[in-house]
C-alpha cells in the first residue's frame, strides 16, 4: 500500500472518530434530560484544547515517536468514549451529568490533540519520502472531511442521533485507528537542538505580538469571532430536530435526517477551501475577514428564517454559507498570522491563534449560547422522544445580531496595511 493511501486511511479515520458525534450529539442529551447543559459538552473541547496538545506535542517532540503518541491518545480517547456510551446505555434518562460529563470529558480531552498530531505524523512521512508537503498534504486531508461526512451519514441513517450508540461508533473508530497507526512509519523524535522549549510548545512567546496594536486588535477580534465557532455544531441539531414536536413538520427530510441535512456544511467546507487562494489574491485580508464575518450573520439569521418544509431552502443556503463563513475566517486568518510573524515564533503565533479561536473564543460562545438557548426554549416530551421548543427565531436572530456588531466593529477598528489591502 503506498504511503499516500495510508496516509489518507489515517485522515479518513481520523475524523470519522469526530463526525459520530460532533454534530448530532445535542440531541441525544435533550433526549436523555441534558438538553440544558448542551453547552458545556461542546465548550470542554475548547477548554482541554487549551493545553492538552502542546502537551502531547511535547511528549511526542521529545520522548515519544508522534504515530505511538497519536495510537495512545486514541485508545484512551476511544476506550474513555465507550465507557460514555455504557454509563449512558445503563443509567439512560436518570443519567447523571456529572458522571457522563466526566468520561465524555477524558475521551475528549485525549481526542483533541491527535487533530496536529494526525497532521505532524502526515508531515513527518511525507517529508521523509521527499513529497513537498504543501502539495501532497491538501488533497490526503481532504479525505478527513470525507470521513467526517461518512461518519455523520452512518450514525443519522442507523438512527443514532437519539441514542448513546453514537458514542460507541466514535470509540470503536478510535480504537480501529488506534491499531492502525502500528502500520504507519516510524516518526523519530526531533534531535535535542531540534526539541521546542515549554514556552514554545504552548505557545506563550506569541503574547509578545500583543505589543503591536495591529496584532493585537487581530487576535481580539478573532477571540470575538471565535465566539460563533461551535454554536451550529452543538444547537444546530436540537433545533432542526425541535420541528418535530409540530405535526407539520414531523415527517419531513430535514426533522428525520438531521445529520444529513447539516453535513451540507462540511461539504460547502471541502469546496470553500479551494476558493482561498483567489479570494485571498483578489480582495486581500480584511475584506476576505468580513466576508467570513458577514457570512457568519447569514448563517445565523438563515437558521432564524427557516424550517424545514417551505423553508428549507433556507436552511440548505445556511449549510453552503457555512463553508465561506468557517473557511474564509479560520484559514485566511491563518495564513495572515504566517505572514505578520517572525520565523522563530510563528508556530507559537499559530497556537495563540488557535487558542483564542477555537479556544478561548468557542467556549464562551458556547456556553453563552446555551443561557440564550436555555432562556428561550423548554423541553418537551411526546412519546419517546424530547423536543427542545420555544422561541428558536429570537435565538439565532441574537447570534445572527451579535456576528454583525463584530464584523462593522471589525470594519471600523481593523487596519490593512498598503500591500495587504492591493493583495
Amino acid at each position: 500500500m503506498g504511503l499516500k493511501v495510508r496516509l489518507v486511511i489515517m485522515n479518513f479515520l481520523e475524523y470519522a472518530v469526530w463526525g459520530a458525534y460532533l454534530t448530532s450529539m445535542g440531541r441525544y442529551l435533550g433526549n436523555i434530560g441534558l438538553g440544558s447543559e448542551i453547552g458545556w459538552f461542546y465548550s470542554v473541547q475548547g477548554i482541554v484544547s487549551i493545553f492538552m496538545p502542546a502537551l502531547m506535542g511535547v511528549i511526542a517532540d521529545r520522548w515519544v515517536p508522534s504515530q505511538r503518541v497519536l495510537g495512545l491518545c486514541h485508545l484512551l480517547a476511544g476506550l474513555f468514549m465507550c465507557a460514555t456510551a455504557f454509563y449512558g446505555q445503563t443509567a439512560g434518562g436518570a443519567s447523571q451529568f456529572g458522571i457522563i460529563f466526566s468520561l465524555y470529558t477524558l475521551s475528549v480531552a485525549f481526542f483533541m490533540p491527535t487533530i496536529a498530531l494526525s497532521n505532524s505524523v502526515a508531515y513527518s512521512c511525507l517529508s521523509d519520502a521527499g513529497l513537498d508537503t504543501v502539495k501532497a498534504f491538501p488533497p490526503i486531508r481532504v479525505f478527513g472531511t470525507i470521513g467526517f461526512i461518512c461518519s455523520m451519514w452512518f450514525v443519522d441513517l442507523m438512527n443514532f442521533q437519539v441514542n448513546q450508540n453514537q458514542f460507541y461508533t466514535s470509540g470503536l473508530l478510535s480504537v480501529v485507528l488506534f491499531l492502525y497507526t502500528f502500520t504507519l512509519p516510524n516518526c523519530p523524535t526531533s534531535e535535542k537542538g531540534e526539541r521546542k522549549s515549554l514556552s514554545e510548545a504552548f505557545g506563550l512567546k506569541a503574547f509578545a505580538l500583543f505589543k503591536q496594536k495591529r496584532m493585537a486588535i487581530f487576535f481580539i477580534f478573532s477571540m470575538l469571532l471565535g465566539v460563533s465557532l461551535q454554536i451550529t455544531n452543538g444547537f444546530a441539531n436540537p433545533f432542526i430536530f425541535s420541528f418535530g414536536a409540530d405535526p407539520q413538520y414531523a415527517t419531513t427530510f430535514g426533522v428525520q435526517h438531521a445529520n444529513i441535512l447539516i453535513s451540507l456544511s462540511q461539504v460547502s467546507e471541502t469546496c470553500c477551501i479551494l476558493l482561498i487562494p483567489f479570494v485571498m489574491k483578489r480582495y486581500g485580508i480584511k475584506n476576505v475577514m468580513l466576508i467570513a464575518m458577514f457570512a457568519w450573520v447569514l448563517r445565523f439569521g438563515l437558521f432564524g428564517l427557516g424550517n424545514p418544509g417551505s423553508g428549507v431552502w433556507m436552511f440548505v443556503l445556511s449549510m453552503i454559507v457555512y463553508g465561506v463563513a468557517f473557511d474564509f475566517f479560520n484559514i485566511s486568518g491563518s495564513l495572515f498570522v504566517d505572514q505578520s510573524t517572525s520565523p522563530d515564533i510563528r508556530s507559537s503565533a499559530q497556537g495563540l491563534f488557535m487558542l483564542m479561536t477555537n479556544g478561548i473564543g468557542a467556549t464562551v460562545g458556547t456556553l453563552g449560547a446555551q443561557v440564550v438557548i436555555n432562556h428561550f426554549t423548554v423541553g418537551k416530551t411526546i412519546g419517546a422522544q424530547t423536543y427542545t421548543v420555544g422561541n428558536w427565531p429570537l435565538c439565532w436572530f441574537l447570534f445572527a445580531a451579535y456576528a454583525l456588531v463584530v464584523a462593522v466593529a471589525f470594519a471600523l477598528v481593523f487596519q490593512t496595511k498598503k500591500n495587504e489591502a492591493e493583495a
